[in-house]
């Protein structure tokens, strides 16, 4: 019994917001971001665009990949096809640290609901910029323990430019919005020995100690909004660079060697490396410790900047409608986020 991905989606806002652009709004430069975090650019939602929107989008293009729907169908064809896809999710996990609204409803309902999937159950899942991995783990453990589960709709979703100190031009030139999904379904192929396929190994931890050095401060029960509170500065998040940094490093180069030793392998046979695209000198320093070849790690944060829990969706997709990914390939998915969280997830494709 196997976990394997049958379809991918992603879905962006249509603003493209390039570092020149942004320098005409602060004090900054491209060359300045691109030396520090090696961004270029990232995706910037509408006001009324929020993070199930482009869910929704991402969500609607995996189903699409894993029900094989073509161009050569008939619109209506298409669109039997895709509401049947639906139909056939036992659950949808949805990772993000942007939700629609504040404790409930769940963002993950309210995808749900929009693309028809009435049989399946829905949650969300709060690991930050590691959640993606929490949720795909989440997925199979799901179908794991149920004879009649078959298929999982594993979705990272956030738009951190709602969360961004935008008059901070340390961090928000960082983040961008983005939304990537997966179809994840049961099958009878092996995990292990030849043939194996699937989500075959995955690690989780986290270090509480570190909770506040990545934070939205206001408006949970901690420090709650107070009736008729007139703020002088929106709730952001806030960040300890320098520390979350080091921690993400350390993250990568321990999470990475303790998968490989587990499972008995070395990074040589791992086809491809993708990790949470949160800045391009954190995959450097992390390559460069473990001794693995930077041409390794899957990079695209020039594109789209930091996308929190959608990064590593985002870039699954990109591999794999671009023919990078191969049947067989082995596949090493790695994060670090609020919590602090860490985590890797290891495939066959």
């Amino acid at each position: 019994m196997a976990f394997e991905i049958i379809g991918t989606g992603r879905a962006l806002p249509s603003r493209r917001v390039d570092n020149d652009e942004l320098s005409t709004m602060m004090d900054t430069s491209d060359e300045w971001i691109r030396s520090h975090t090696g961004i270029g650019a990232r995706y910037i939602a509408a006001e009324e665009v929020a993070a199930s929107d482009l869910a929704l989008e991402a969500a609607q293009k995996a189903l699409a990949q894993a029900a094989g729907i073509s161009g050569d169908l008939k619109e209506s064809e298409a669109e039997r096809a895709l509401k049947e896809a639906a139909l056939s999710l036992d659950m949808i996990i949805l990772a993000t640290a942007t939700p629609d609204y504040y404790g409930t409803p769940s963002t993950a309902c309210i995808v749900q609901d929009k693309i028809g999937a009435k049989h399946a159950g829905a949650m969300d899942i709060g690991a930050g910029c590691t959640g993606f991995i929490y949720a795909l783990e989440t997925g199979a453990a799901f179908l794991a323990l149920g004879a009649d589960r078959k298929r999982v709709l594993v979705i990272g979703t956030d738009v951190l430019s709602k969360i961004a100190d935008w008059s901070d031009r340390s961090s928000c030139v960082l983040f961008g919005d983005g939304s990537g999904a997966v179809v994840l379904e049961k099958t009878p192929a092996p995990t292990e020995g030849k043939g194996r396929r699937g989500l075959i190994r995955t690690v989780l931890g986290a270090d509480g100690s570190g909770a506040d050095y990545l934070r939205v401060e206001r408006g949970g029960s901690r420090y709650p909004f107070k009736d008729r509170e007139q703020l002088e500065k929106a709730p952001f998040l806030k960040m300890d660079g320098q520390v979350v940094y080091n921690f993400a490093v350390k993250a990568i180069t321990d999470t990475v060697k303790d998968i490989l030793a587990k499972e008995g392998i070395s990074s040589d046979q791992v086809a491809r490396i993708i990790p949470h695209q949160a800045n391009a000198r954190i995959i450097q320093a992390a390559a460069k410790r473990l001794r693995i070849p930077e041409e390794k790690f899957y990079i695209n944060i020039e594109e789209y900047a930091n996308t929190s829990s959608a990064s590593i969706p985002i870039a699954l997709d990109e591999l794999h409608r671009n023919g990078e990914l191969h049947k067989g390939d082995l596949i090493l998915t790695v994060g670090f986020g609020s919590g602090l969280t860490y985590g890797a997830n290891l495939l066959v494709w």
